[in-house]
């Protein structure tokens, strides 16, 4: 299975304008839990380095654009998530960083559970040493 799981969002519209609806377990692959969303990042800095032992997320931007970087312990893989209308699922056990942030970037991130710091990995060599019982 590949690494990047693109989500295709549907879009509506019509001569007014677009419009995008985001339905937890029919458009996302779990229900929704918690949406946050990133903003006003200052220009060099990255995000992310972690991985999570069991939440899954769809993150895509509204506004901008921002690189995200994936890794699942034996593949590695840079995409643009440049579009509100194209997201990617970030699946269990992938550590995830984000770079390249736009001035004017909105990333929204859509999680299938709250937050819970015990369910981060943040050190990269304790995600690769978990990543190989898997």
């Amino acid at each position: 299975m590949s690494l990047v799981q693109w989500i295709d969002f549907p879009l509506r519209g019509d001569d007014r304008g677009s419009l995008i609806a985001i339905e937890g377990t029919s458009n996302v692959p779990f229900g929704i839990e918690r949406i946050y969303y990133i903003f006003d990042t200052k220009a060099g800095v990255s995000r992310g380095f972690h991985a999570h032992k069991a939440l899954q997320q769809v993150a895509f931007c509204v506004s901008g654009r921002c690189r995200m970087h994936l890794d699942d312990g034996v593949q590695q893989q840079d995409v643009w998530l440049d579009s509100p209308i194209r997201g990617i699922f970030i699946d269990t056990m992938v550590w995830h960083t984000m770079h390249d942030f736009s001035q004017d970037c909105v990333l929204v991130v859509l999680a299938s559970a709250h937050y819970d710091e015990g369910d981060y990995i943040r050190d990269y060599e304790e995600f690769l040493k978990q990543r190989a019982v898997i």
